[in-house]
């Protein structure tokens, strides 16, 4: 050294990468390589597409739990972030009430904007009173299906024994009792009583367009259609 001389150092702080990426069906902002200051802080906010939701948020390498937002704080090094999506998923509660079924039954999960079908079976000697979709009662139908499913639902199957007519008719100079259309529950019992005028007797009963031997009384048993019923009568012969 032969003279005189001046000498600066000047530093700079540290800049470190946080990689930021997203898997299908959503999104992470920011996004990419997003260089950060040494002791500084960097927040990411994470929103899935309709539909879906963040199942987990993989932080160098390692899954922490869902959420919608992840913030590094007083970085030190680089880092990795990386955001991975699911669907949706939906239950529909099905169920029935007695004397009959629906099939799936249960908790039947469904994927957001997915489609189920439902089919109900009433047993012999019922029908289907109606169907309760999401509380709120439908006409009676045997199938029902759920279109561009979004939500929770609930469906159950209501049903009802059948009912049956008997149209009880007399010709002139008697009668049948009861008379006139006689409703009738699956497998029930119905009986007639005939009943001539002074000076008249029964002729025939004629059952369901088939004449039968006259008498005074006549029962249906084990009911599981509609039937008719005529009494016709015959003046006394002496």
């Amino acid at each position: 050294v032969q003279s005189n001389h001046t000498i600066r150092a000047v530093f700079v702080i540290n800049q470190y990468t946080i990689t930021a990426s997203a898997g299908l069906h959503g999104s992470i902002n920011p996004s990419g390589a997003i260089g950060v200051a040494y002791g500084a802080n960097q927040a990411f906010a994470i929103t899935p597409a309709a539909g879906y939701s963040v199942d987990s948020v993989v932080v160098d390498g390692v899954k922490t739990d869902s959420t919608t937002s992840y913030t590094f704080t007083n970085v030190q090094s680089n880092h990795t972030i990386r955001a991975v999506f699911i669907i949706n998923q939906y239950t529909i509660t099905a169920s029935a009430g007695p004397n009959g079924s629906i099939n799936p039954s249960g908790s039947i999960g469904v994927s957001y904007s997915g489609t189920q079908a439902f089919a109900v079976t009433p047993v012999t000697g019922y029908s289907v009173d109606s169907l309760i979709v999401d509380g709120i009662k439908t006409d009676s139908t045997t199938s029902y299906t759920f279109t561009n499913v979004q939500s929770n639902h609930t469906i159950r199957a209501v049903f009802k024994i059948n009912q049956y007519t008997i149209t009880a008719s007399a010709g002139p100079n008697g009668s049948i009792n009861p008379s006139g259309s006689i409703d009738v529950t699956y497998g029930g019992t119905q009986a007639f009583a005939v009943t001539p005028v002074a000076g008249y007797s029964i002729d025939s009963l004629i059952v369901d367009g088939i004449n039968t031997d006259s008498t005074t009384s006549y029962t249906f048993t084990n009911v599981q259609s509609n039937h008719t019923i005529r009494a016709v009568f015959i003046i006394n012969q002496y």
